[in-house]
């Protein structure tokens, strides 16, 4: 059950695009909402419950400030789709392994409207700046991950999943010595996995 809704700025909520809703903490929105009239209150209940279910993910303001705070510590400015973008990757607090046509996904799912070249401009921004790592399988499919530090992933080849791997249990006795003129900048280590039967 959804709590006493409100509508905000002037005119009727018919639960259409336009309906601007927030619930009484301001997790929708900040500003200070009015509340609706019996009929209106009826029709947004529905309609937001409906969106609710439809998408399970709603975005909350937590979500988006903590994606804003992200961007801010990397110095990016907060553009509207980057905090959306942000707030869909580390938004709860988790670590993530996305691709950027599983996050266009996301974001379409969340009514944004953004491209997929804005995805992978995006994420790439998010590397160079340190926020993200790629991690690359097979050579041409790249997965974005939010954990930064170094850490083994396990490739799942049956639903091409990519996931944290303990770390505490890989052991690297020695690397090759870089040729001339070269240095290791990293090793990543993906352990390639296949459900049995």
């Amino acid at each position: 059950m959804v709590g006493p809704l409100y509508h905000r700025g002037g005119g009727s909520c018919k639960g259409g695009a336009g309906c601007a809703v927030t619930a009484p903490n301001g997790e929708f929105y900040k500003s200070q909402p009015r509340i609706l009239s019996r009929n209106q209150l009826k029709t947004t209940r529905i309609t937001l419950y409906i969106r609710i279910r439809k998408n399970e993910d709603v975005m909350t303001s937590a979500q988006h400030d903590n994606g804003t705070a992200w961007l801010a510590k990397a110095g990016l400015r907060p553009t509207r789709q980057r905090v959306t973008l942000a707030a869909l990757l580390i938004g709860d607090g988790q670590h993530r392994h996305v691709t950027a046509e599983s996050l266009f996904e996301a974001a379409k799912a969340q009514g944004e409207a953004v491209s997929l070249a804005t995805v992978y401009n995006t994420l790439r921004a998010f590397c160079d700046v340190g926020l993200m790592q790629e991690v690359t399988v097979d050579g041409s499919k790249s997965y974005f991950d939010t954990n930064t530090h170094d850490h083994p992933h396990f490739y799942w080849e049956d639903d091409a999943e990519l996931t944290d791997a303990p770390s505490e249990d890989l052991v690297i006795a020695s690397l090759p010595a870089a040729p001339d003129g070269a240095e290791i900048a990293s090793v990543d280590v993906v352990i390639r996995l296949r459900r049995k039967g």
